[in-house]
């Protein structure tokens, strides 16, 4: 018996795209914890549902969507501008420095370090704004990370539907 994909999700394929590409990232040490599961669900469903029906209608939805790895090769392509490139960035920088798998490991581990260098390279950025970004996401690690992403993405895709 064949495996069914997940039905279209409520959200548009641009989001979906933002969406799995901090997932992407998130999946780079090869694990996907609980906690990261749910905190993704947690703010996209805020950002793109209107009342809390809604948002756990959504975050069931996305589920099955957050637990497929995907890789960056594919998803990158679809960034339609250098403003979408650099929330990548910054996102996927957030994403990889915001935890450990264990204490005496350091927030961004080898594999974390290497997918982050593959995805700078696709979304090709020029060297000043990867630092302006980089610089930028150090400075947010210090104001809380999920809040802040949540800000920044709601910033991006206000008025977009």
């Amino acid at each position: 018996m064949a495996v069914q994909p997940p039905p279209p999700p409520s959200i548009n394929p641009h989001q979906m795209n933002m969406l799995r590409i901090v997932t992407s990232m998130a999946w780079s040490d090869g694990e996907l914890s609980t906690t990261e599961v749910d905190v993704m669900l947690d703010r996209f469903s805020e950002l793109f549902a209107q009342d809390e029906q809604q948002r756990d209608s959504l975050k069931s939805e996305l589920r099955d969507y957050v637990m497929q790895n995907i890789p960056l090769e594919e998803l990158t392509p679809h960034l339609q501008s250098q403003e979408e490139r650099e929330l990548v960035l910054h996102l996927g920088y957030e994403v990889i420095a915001s935890s450990s798998r264990s204490p005496s490991e350091p927030n961004i581990n080898p594999e974390e370090a290497q997918a982050y260098q593959k995805l700078k390279q696709l979304l090709d950025l020029p060297p000043e704004v990867v630092q302006r970004v980089e610089a930028d996401s150090g400075q947010d690690q210090q104001q809380g990370l999920v809040e802040k992403l949540t800000e920044k993405l709601r910033s991006f895709f206000h008025g977009r539907k």
